[in-house]
């Protein structure tokens, strides 16, 4: 089917939350993907922040293809291994020995559990940044802080405030012994990869652990090494009460997951939050097989020479005003407002990545990518650049 027919077929049937797609994409291997028409990309956004390992990789396609062959669901009545032993894991990484496990499908999910488990401090107001994203669930969208996604719904979840992200007095000013919980992203990745200053979550935490709010780290976007890190926190010092992640987690499969550290692991007992597809074999064997993969082939280290490499070169490009994040979460702040002319041209030359502001490129490729494949992409970002400026 061509590109034409796929489009058109997906606006017959699907509803447009999401506006006209520009491409369908019907196989990928690695970091290179093909659209209905035949044209190869080079996929620099990995489903924002979500491919991990690139599609179709092996490791990936052998753990689903041998769980789904023995075991595909139980529910939630029943334990299987792969839950506990990707909980397992995920403890180990938190380094907290207390560290509970609860999985769901999505990130908005993983932040809804961490609402609910701190309406069970006895508390209820939250506290979160101006410009955050928390994702579109009506719990998850109260902590989002981007008016054009709130306003259309309103009203949400009382209690909730905004403050500047980055900003240690304005939030001293608002958390109190009332604050259930506080949600910060170690980098702000929606709002166009927003890396607040250095002592910042230090702060937080210390205002949090003052008040006995729970310091909540959504690490969706952040986590499974994306930054070079497990999280995208540890360079602070800081141990979050709870941490969230997805995206990379299920590497493409939709898994999520909340973690209670301390004394929150505690708060949730029996019936008070569930998931039917919470924690699956097929997508927890996907999501261990890739930590495992992570860890075994000292992905951090190349994700942290990625970085250091892509800083130094984009920085050196025209129309290229500024590069921040960590890792393989970039966001190439532009000289003007071209970002979506960027992105088109981009488009067109082979590479897919995402404007999240009028001024923003943000790239998230696979934790894979070679060192030829960065190559490539530094080289048509820098024609485009001098195509469009």
């Amino acid at each position: 089917m061509k590109d034409g027919r796929v489009l058109d077929n997906w606006s017959q049937v699907m509803q447009n939350n999401y506006g006209p797609p520009s491409l369908a994409l019907v196989s990928g291997k690695g970091l290179v993907v093909v659209d209905s028409d035949g044209k190869k990309y080079l996929d620099f956004l990995g489903g924002i922040a979500t491919n991990a390992l690139g599609h179709a990789h092996p490791v990936i396609v052998k753990a689903v293809t041998k769980q789904v062959s023995v075991l595909g669901h139980v529910s939630n009545f029943y334990a299987h291994p792969k839950a506990v032993a990707l909980a397992g894991k995920l403890k180990e990484m938190s380094g907290d020995s207390d560290a509970r496990v609860f999985f769901a499908q999505s990130g908005a999910e993983a932040v809804e559990a961490a609402i609910k488990l701190s309406r069970r401090t006895g508390r209820s107001r939250m506290v979160a940044a101006q410009g955050a994203f928390h994702g579109r669930t009506m719990g998850a969208l109260s902590l989002t802080g981007q008016p054009s996604k709130r306003e259309p719904f309103l009203p949400l979840l009382k209690g909730v405030k905004h403050v500047p992200y980055g900003d240690i007095e304005a939030m001293r000013r608002v958390v109190n012994k009332k604050t259930a919980m506080v949600i910060i992203e170690p980098i702000m990745g929606e709002a166009g990869v927003i890396v607040p200053p250095p002592d910042y979550l230090a702060g937080v935490r210390e205002i949090c652990d003052a008040t006995g709010a729970l310091m909540v780290a959504d690490c969706v976007q952040t986590g499974i090494a994306r930054t070079g890190d497990w999280f995208g926190y540890e360079y602070s010092g800081i141990r979050p009460d709870v941490i969230t992640l997805a995206k990379a987690l299920g590497g493409g499969l939709p898994l999520s997951a909340m973690i209670a550290c301390g004394a929150s692991a505690y708060l949730f007992a029996p019936g008070d939050h569930g998931s039917t597809f919470g924690g699956n074999p097929i997508t927890c064997a996907a999501g261990l097989a890739i930590l495992n993969y992570i860890e075994k082939n000292n992905l951090m280290i190349a994700v942290k020479k990625h970085e250091k490499r892509l800083f130094q070169e984009i920085a050196l490009i025209p129309g290229v005003n500024e590069i921040r994040g960590a890792g393989l979460l970039i966001g190439i702040e532009l000289t003007n407002p071209i970002a979506q002319k960027v992105l088109v041209d981009l488009r067109s030359a082979g590479v897919l990545v995402n404007a999240p502001t009028p001024t923003t490129i943000r790239i998230a490729p696979a934790l894979t990518v070679s060192p030829a494949q960065i190559g490539t992409f530094i080289s048509i970002f820098k024609k485009v650049m001098t195509h469009v400026s």
